[in-house]
């Protein structure tokens, strides 16, 4: 028998969003600030740069962290690899490496409480039902999903993709049915969500935030033809092509 206080019914606590297991909170106010760092906090809290913290609760799902997430935990909360014999093992480790993400996810099962590391990103819940089931994403915004949820590495339909697009070849893609948590550089409400029906999305930089996987995505030159594109002044774009959605920052998103 466990009890939580000071934590929900904290006047300096808002909840901002629930779904699944998952709450997210947020920290109005810093308070265990020194004097030198007072008016970096002030502000710091006028301008949205708030302290951010994903609350689970295991008793309704299993849930899989990104290495190194954990805070703390109260009740019979266990902690696994998730690893189920040394063929799965071969097949995160190799996963992890083109990916660019941990090769072993911890995978916490039970009932009771978990809080993950609080952060200065935005958190994103997504529904993997919304995305059909298949959703790819960025590199390094991966922070915790319920474990019904499987990974995969996802490659890029063309080598030029990783070479002349500045990105790595494969990206972590999260199928099945569940709810997925992502740290994000920008916040939900700015996230603009671009749907597409046997349609193209042309985008000069990086600033897709994940994708559905039946897009195809590619790097290609802005123009039809060199002189062209050098004409636009664009150069090289990512491309997304086909039928399904993607979540779109409204800047450049900052290297990883």
């Amino acid at each position: 028998m466990y009890e939580i206080k000071n934590l929900f019914d904290n006047d300096d606590i808002k909840v901002l969003t629930t779904l699944g297991c998952f709450t997210v909170i947020e920290y109005q106010r810093d308070l265990s600030v020194m004097p030198e760092d007072a008016q970096t906090a002030y502000f710091c809290s006028e301008m949205n740069v708030r302290r951010r913290q994903v609350i689970c609760d295991v008793g309704k799902s299993n849930v899989t962290l990104q290495a190194g997430a954990m805070q703390w935990s109260v009740g019979s909360v266990a902690a696994t690899t998730g690893i189920k014999g040394v063929g799965d093992f071969f097949n995160k480790a190799i996963r992890g490496s083109v990916t660019g993400e941990s090769a072993i996810k911890p995978e916490y099962t039970g009932n009771g409480v978990l809080v993950l590391e609080p952060t200065y990103k935005h958190i994103i819940l997504i529904d993997v039902a919304d995305w059909n089931g298949e959703i790819v994403l960025d590199d390094g915004l991966f922070l915790a999903c319920e474990s019904t949820l499987g990974h995969k590495a996802v490659m890029r339909s063309n080598i030029s993709s990783a070479v002349a697009g500045g990105e790595g070849l494969f990206n972590l893609g999260i199928s099945g049915s569940g709810i997925l948590c992502l740290e994000s550089p920008c916040p939900r409400e700015e996230l603009i969500e671009i749907n597409l029906v046997d349609d193209v999305l042309k985008i000069d930089g990086n600033m897709a935030v994940a994708w559905s996987q039946s897009l195809e995505f590619t790097v290609e030159r802005s123009g039809k033809t060199l002189i062209g594109s050098a004409a636009s002044g664009e150069g090289l774009v990512n491309v997304y092509r086909g039928t399904g959605k993607v979540l779109l920052a409204p800047v450049v998103k900052p290297a990883h």
